[in-house]
C-alpha cells in the first residue's frame, strides 16, 4: 500500500479536528446539566444561571479559552424536532413596498395588477415584482408604468421615460433591499428575545425569511415580536453630564428600596445629594470606587459585595467615563451614558422599570440600548439617553423623509454614510441640526425598532438635507447603517406564512427514538458484518465507527443543526458505509478464487473494486446535492448528513480498513473474508436473467399498471406542506376512537377533517384546510378555538396539543414545485453522469427505466396502503427525500452491474452480449444481496424504533430498497440488452497497425 504514512497522518489530523469540534458540544452539555441540577426543574432559574455564566470561561485548551457563549456558538445544535421550539417562515409584504414606492396611487389598473399578482403568486412559483409588471401589461393600461414610480423621492433612481424592464429592475433592487433590511430587523428582535442558538436565514430567490427558535414555548409572544413593520426615527439626546446625577439618584432609590425588601441584607450608608445637577465634581470618589465604570474596564466581578448592595444600579451598569491625565475618572461627553454586560441588560431593564424608579425619570427621557456591542467590548452593550419631543414624547423626525442613503468614503478614505432627505425633511433637519450644533455638538440618535444604530454628534447646521455620518466605522458598519436608513424610507410588514411548533415532550421522545435507532442500527450492522465476513468484518466495523465519529465531527465543525431526518441520514449512512467494504470484500473473495495469495488478493480487490465504489457513491452524492439545493427545513439536514456520510464512508472504507488489513498482515495474523458457511454464497450463480427477462418485464408492467391505476383513481393524501393548511399533533390521556374525533371536528369546522393515529392509540394527527387562505393571527386563533371545541367533546379524556404546523398556500405551491423539480433534476443528472461515465446512451436509458419503475411502484404502494397501515403515508417533503434516496440506491446498484459489464466487455469478445450481461449480474449478485440486506436491517430498525415522525419516511425507503434491488437485477441491464437493437455495444479497441507484404 503506497503513501501509508500520509494516510496515517491524515487519520490522526482528521481525528483531532473532529474531537476538537465535538468537544464544544461536550462542554456545553456539561454546563447545561449543571444548570439543570442547580435549578431543579425551575426553567426561569435555569435560564438565569446560564445567562449569568454566558461570558464566563468554561473551556480552557491552554492555547485558547472559550466562554459559554463562544462554546455554544460552536456546538452541534439540536433542531426543533429534537429540542422543541418554534419554526416560522416570514414573508415580506412586497405589495406594500410597491404601493409605497408609487405613493399609493388610486389608479384602478395599478391596483388590479397588484391584486392579480398576489393571487397568482399563491399558485405559481414566481416573484411578485415579475408578476405585477406582467399583469399591468396584460391590462393594456395607457399610462406607462414608470409614471407611477418617477416620484420626487425616487428621482435619482427612476425616470418617467424609463422602460418597463428598467422599472422591474428598480423594483427588484428595492425588494432585495427591503428583504435584507427586514432580515436585520428580525435578527435584532430575536437577539432581544434571548433565544439560545436561533437560526435565521433568507430563502434565496424569494421574499421569505426562515427562522428557527429552539426551546421557545411562548408562541404568542414570538408572533407579536416578529410581525409588524419596523419604524426608523431620529431623536435628540441628553448628555451624559446631565443624566449622571439622575442615575446616581436612581441608584440610591434602588439601594433603599432593595434594602427595605430584604431587611437581612447587609446595610450600606448612601449619601444622597440634594443638588444632583452640580454634584458631578463631588462624585469622583464613587466613580473611583466603581473602578469598572470606565468603558475600558469591563470587569464587573471586581465590584465588592458592599458596593453592590449600596450601588445596585452601578453594579450592573458601568457609567461612561474616561481617565484623565491625573488618573482620575471623568464623565465621557455624549449621549452614551453607560455600558452593561450582555447578561446584565435584563437586570438593568428590570431596575429602570421598577415603579419607584420610573416615577423619578423625567417624561422627556427614555433609555435605549445599542443594536450590538462594539468591537473592543464584545460582551457589553451601550445605553443611550434619548430625549423625546412633542406632546406624545416621540421622535423629532421619522425615517419616511429619507430619499436615499449609501455607504461611502470621505476625503480621508474613511468609511462614512451619505444620507439625503426630501424637501420637508431637509427643512426640519436644518432646524434640528442647528439646535444640536449650538448645544455643544449634541448627538442625534438614529433608532430603528427601538434600538440605537448610531448616535453621531452634530458639528454644524445641515441646510440642504444632505448629510455625512462618520465615526469609528468599519465598511460593514456603514453598509448596515445605510440599509437601516433606507429601511425607514419604505417600511414593510412581515407576516407569518408558515409555522411549526414542537412541544418539549415530543422533542424528548424524538431524541430518545433517534438515539435508540442509531445504537440498535450500529449494533445490527456490526454483528452482521462479523457474522458474514469473519475478521474482515471487524475491520469494516472499525471503519464504520470511524465513519460515524468523522461524520459527527464534520457536522459540528460546520455548525450544522442535527434534526430527526438528519439522524435518519446518519443511520442510513451506517448501512451504506459497509457498501464499499462489501464491494471490496466480494472482490477479494473473487481474487482468492483465482488462486492468489491473501496479500495479493487484498491489493487487487481494492484496486479492481475502486471504479464501482466511486461510480456508485458519486451518483448517490449527486442526489444529495439535488436534495440540498431544492429541499427545505429538515430535508436539508438529511441531505447534509447524506453527502458528508458518503465522503467519510469513502475515506474510512478505502483507507482505514486497508490500514487495518496491512497491520494484520504485518503481524502474520490470519485474514479471513468469510466463514465456511458464507464462503460459497452465490459463488457460482448462473441465473439466466436475459433469457427470462420478458417474464420480469411482464411482472413490472403489471405492477406499474396497478400502481398507476391506484394513483389516478384513489389519489394521494397530501401532507400539509404540499396542500397548505394547519396540522396538529394531539395526545389524549386515554385511547380514542378516530371516527368520533373526526365527526366532532367535521361538525365544528363544517368541512372534512383528516384525523390519523400518530404512534400510540391515544395520539392523533389532525389536519384541516379551514381558513387555508388566511395566515393572520386572527385566523390562527379561530382555527385553534374550533379545534379545542371539537377535541373537548370527548368527555372524561383530557388532551394536550404537542405540536402544530401551518403552511400558507404560496408556501405549499413553492414546496410542491421544488419537490417535482428535484425529482426531475435527480433523474436527469444521474442519467447524464452515466452517459459521460459509460459513453453509451443505452446505459443511461437502462438506468432511467429502472429508476422510473421504482418511483412508480413506490408511489403506487403509498397510494394503495394509505389508510390501511397504522401510520401516516402522506405525500410530503419527507416522502420526496425518500424517493430520491431510493433512486440513488437503485442507480448505485445498477452502476455496479454496469461497471462489471464494462470490465467484461473490455476483456474478451468471445461470449455473446447476452451471456456477458448474465455473467456481470451473477458475479455482482452476492454484493447486491448483502448490501441490500444490511440496508434492510438498518431501515427496519429505523422503522421500528426511529419514532412516529419519520416512520412513513423510513417505510418508504425500506420498501424502495427492496424494489430498487429487484429493478437493478431484473430490469436495468436487460434493458440495455434490448435497447441496442442489434448494434454493437462492445467496448471497441483500436486495431494495431499491420505490415502488409506484397
Amino acid at each position: 500500500m503506497q503513501s501509508k504514512g500520509l494516510i496515517k497522518f491524515l487519520v490522526v489530523v482528521v481525528s483531532i479536528a473532529c474531537l476538537y469540534s465535538l468537544s464544544f458540544t461536550f462542554v456545553t452539555r456539561k454546563v447545561e446539566r449543571d444548570a439543570a441540577e442547580y435549578a431543579k426543574g425551575d426553567m426561569a432559574k435555569e435560564k438565569a444561571y446560564l445567562d449569568s455564566i454566558a461570558g464566563e470561561e468554561v473551556y480552557n485548551l491552554g492555547v485558547a479559552k472559550f466562554t459559554y457563549r463562544e462554546a455554544k456558538a460552536h456546538e452541534l445544535a439540536l433542531g426543533l424536532d429534537l429540542k422543541g421550539g418554534m419554526n416560522v417562515t416570514m414573508e415580506i409584504s412586497l405589495d406594500e413596498l410597491i404601493k409605497n414606492l408609487a405613493n399609493n396611487p388610486k389608479d384602478d389598473n395599478f391596483n388590479k395588477a397588484i391584486e392579480s399578482a398576489l393571487q397568482k403568486s399563491k399558485s405559481v412559483n414566481r416573484g411578485l415584482v415579475e408578476l405585477f409588471v406582467e399583469e399591468y401589461k396584460a391590462l393594456g393600461a395607457g399610462t406607462p408604468l414608470a409614471t407611477f414610480f418617477a416620484t420626487t423621492d425616487n428621482a435619482s433612481l427612476i425616470k418617467a421615460t424609463s422602460s418597463d424592464n428598467e422599472v422591474r429592475s428598480f423594483l427588484d433592487k428595492e425588494a432585495d433591499n427591503a428583504i435584507e433590511n427586514s432580515f436585520k430587523v428580525l435578527r435584532t428582535r430575536i437577539d432581544k428575545f434571548g433565544v439560545a442558538s436561533p437560526n435565521i436565514q433568507i430563502q434565496q430567490g424569494t421574499n421569505r425569511i426562515l427562522i428557527e427558535l429552539p426551546g421557545v414555548n411562548d408562541e404568542e409572544r414570538v408572533r407579536n415580536l416578529l410581525q409588524g413593520s419596523a419604524k426608523l426615527e431620529f431623536y435628540e439626546t441628553h448628555d451624559n453630564y446631565q443624566v449622571y446625577p439622575l442615575l446616581e439618584n436612581l441608584n440610591n432609590i434602588l439601594a433603599s428600596s432593595l434594602k427595605s425588601a430584604a431587611p437581612s441584607a447587609p446595610s450600606a450608608a448612601v449619601a444622597e445629594d440634594s443638588d444632583a445637577t452640580d454634584s458631578v465634581s463631588n462624585d469622583d470618589n464613587l466613580l473611583a470606587n466603581l473602578g469598572a465604570a470606565s468603558k475600558d474596564s469591563t470587569d464587573t466581578a471586581g465590584v465588592s459585595a458592599d458596593l453592590t448592595a449600596s450601588n445596585p444600579l452601578f453594579a450592573v451598569l458601568n457609567p461612561a467615563t474616561y481617565m484623565e491625565q491625573n488618573g482620575q475618572p471623568n464623565l465621557t461627553p455624549g449621549a452614551m451614558i453607560g455600558i452593561a454586560n450582555l447578561k446584565d441588560t435584563a437586570r438593568v431593564n428590570e431596575y429602570l422599570n421598577r415603579p419607584e424608579v420610573r416615577s423619578n425619570i423625567p417624561g422627556n427621557l427614555k433609555f435605549l440600548w445599542s443594536v450590538k456591542p462594539e468591537q473592543r467590548t464584545p460582551n457589553f452593550l451601550s445605553l443611550y439617553a434619548i430625549k423625546t419631543s412633542g406632546p406624545e414624547n416621540g421622535a423629532v423626525l421619522t425615517g419616511d423623509v429619507i430619499t436615499d442613503a449609501r455607504d461611502d468614503f470621505n476625503e480621508k478614505n474613511q468609511p462614512v454614510v451619505s444620507m439625503s432627505m426630501n424637501s420637508e425633511g431637509a427643512r426640519q433637519w436644518r432646524r434640528i441640526t442647528a439646535q444640536a450644533a449650538q448645544n455643544n455638538n449634541a448627538a442625534i440618535a438614529i433608532v430603528l425598532d427601538g434600538v440605537v444604530y448610531s448616535a453621531p454628534g452634530v458639528n454644524e447646521e445641515i441646510p440642504n438635507g444632505n448629510s455625512s455620518i462618520s465615526g469609528n466605522f468599519t465598511i460593514e458598519d456603514t453598509k448596515d447603517l445605510a440599509n437601516v436608513l433606507k429601511a425607514g424610507r419604505l417600511p414593510t410588514t412581515a407576516k407569518i406564512v408558515e409555522e411549526a411548533i414542537v412541544g418539549p415532550s415530543l422533542g424528548q421522545a424524538a431524541i430518545d427514538a433517534g438515539i435508540n435507532s442509531s445504537v440498535i442500527a450500529l449494533v445490527v450492522v456490526m454483528l452482521f458484518m462479523i457474522a458474514y465476513y469473519n475478521r474482515a468484518g471487524i475491520a469494516a466495523n472499525i471503519a464504520v465507527l470511524f465513519n460515524v465519529f468523522f461524520l459527527m465531527g464534520i457536522l459540528a465543525s460546520l455548525n450544522a443543526v442535527l434534526t430527526l431526518p438528519g439522524i435518519a441520514g446518519i443511520v442510513l449512512t451506517m448501512g451504506t458505509a459497509v457498501d464499499a467494504n462489501v464491494l471490496i470484500y466480494e472482490r477479494i473473495r473473487e481474487e482468492l478464487g483465482l488462486g492468489k495469495s491473501i496479500r495479493q488478493a487484498i491489493a487487487d480487490g481494492y484496486k479492481n473494486a475502486m471504479p464501482s465504489i466511486l461510480d456508485s457513491q458519486i451518483t448517490t452524492f449527486l442526489v444529495g446535492l439535488v436534495l440540498f439545493f431544492f429541499g427545505s427545513g429538515p430535508i436539508l439536514g438529511f441531505a447534509t448528513t447524506l453527502m458528508i456520510g458518503i465522503i467519510t464512508s469513502l475515506f474510512t472504507s478505502i483507507f482505514i480498513s486497508r490500514l487495518i488489513f496491512e497491520y494484520m498482515l504485518s503481524k502474520d495474523w490470519k485474514v479471513s473474508v468469510s466463514f465456511p458457511w458464507s464462503a460459497n454464497t452465490l459463488k457460482n450463480a448462473n441465473f439466466q436473467f436475459i433469457k427470462k427477462r420478458k417474464v420480469f418485464y411482464g411482472i413490472s408492467i403489471i405492477a406499474s399498471i396497478i400502481a398507476l391505476a391506484a394513483i389516478f383513481t384513489k389519489g394521494f393524501t397530501l401532507g400539509v406542506d404540499f396542500s397548505g393548511g394547519r396540522s396538529y399533533t394531539v395526545a389524549y390521556e386515554k385511547a380514542v376512537d378516530l371516527e368520533e374525533v373526526r365527526k366532532n371536528l367535521d361538525d365544528v369546522f363544517g368541512l372534512t377533517t383528516e384525523v390519523k393515529t400518530f404512534g400510540s392509540e391515544n395520539q392523533v394527527r389532525v389536519t384541516t384546510t379551514y381558513h387555508v387562505q388566511e395566515t393572520s393571527d386572527e385566523a390562527d386563533g379561530e382555527v385553534l378555538g374550533k379545534l379545542n371545541e371539537g377535541l373537548s367533546k370527548i368527555e372524561g379524556n383530557g388532551y394536550e396539543i404537542l405540536s402544530s404546523q401551518k403552511v400558507g398556500p404560496s408556501i405549499a405551491t413553492d414546496i410542491k414545485d421544488r419537490a417535482i423539480w428535484s425529482a426531475i433534476f435527480a433523474i436527469v443528472i444521474i442519467a447524464g453522469y452515466i452517459l459521460v461515465r459509460f459513453r453509451k446512451w443505452q446505459y443511461s436509458m437502462g438506468a432511467a427505466v429502472s429508476t422510473i419503475h421504482d418511483a412508480i411502484i413506490l408511489l403506487g404502494l403509498f397510494c394503495i396502503l394509505d389508510g390501511i397501515v397504522p401510520f401516516s403515508l402522506d405525500l410530503d417533503q419527507h416522502f420526496v427525500a425518500a424517493i430520491l434516496t431510493v433512486i440513488a440506491y437503485s442507480v448505485n446498484d445498477t452502476v455496479v452491474v454496469f461497471d462489471r459489464l464494462r470490465e467484461y466487455l473490455g476483456r474478451s469478445h468471445k461470449d455473446g452480449f447476452g451471456d456477458t450481461i448474465n455473467k456481470a449480474i451473477n458475479s455482482t449478485l452476492s454484493r447486491t444481496i448483502i448490501t441490500s440486506l444490511t440496508l434492510v436491517f438498518v431501515l427496519a430498525v429505523l422503522f421500528l424504533f426511529g419514532g412516529e415522525v419519520i416512520r412513513g419516511f423510513s417505510f418508504a425507503i425500506l420498501v424502495g430498497i427492496v424494489v430498487a434491488t429487484y429493478s437493478s437485477i431484473f430490469l436495468a441491464a436487460p434493458s440495455v440488452y434490448d435497447l441496442r437493437k442489434g448494434k454493437s455495444i462492445v467496448e471497441e479497441k483500436p486495431e494495431k497497425a499491420k505490415v502488409v507484404t506484397p
